[in-house]
C-alpha cells in the first residue's frame, strides 16, 4: 500500500476528496468536543444543557446519513439504510 493511499483510501469508500474528509472530520470531532463538554457541565449541574448532547447526537447522525446519501450512489445497501 502506497502512503497516497493511506490518506485517499477511506475518504474515497464515503465519497470524498482527502480535503474534504479532513473538513467534515474535524467539524465533526469540534462539535463532539463541545456537545461533551457540555454534557459534563450537566452531569455537575443538570439544569444547563439539558438537550445538548441528544441534540448534537442527532445534529451528527443527520449530517452525516444526508451528506453520504448525497454524495455516494444509490447501491441496494444503501436502499435499506434509508428504509430502516
Amino acid at each position: 500500500m502506497s502512503l497516497n493511499n493511506l490518506f485517499t483510501e477511506h475518504p474515497e469508500t464515503v465519497g470524498e476528496t482527502y480535503g474534504e474528509h479532513l473538513v467534515m472530520a474535524s467539524g465533526f470531532g469540534l462539535r463532539m468536543i463541545g456537545a461533551g463538554l457540555a454534557c459534563l457541565v450537566h452531569g455537575l449541574l443538570p439544569f444547563l444543557f439539558v438537550k445538548t448532547g441528544s441534540a448534537a447526537i442527532t445534529e451528527l447522525h443527520q449530517r452525516m446519513v444526508t451528506h453520504r446519501n448525497r454524495k455516494m450512489p444509490a447501491t441496494p445497501a444503501t436502499e435499506a439504510a434509508k428504509a430502516a
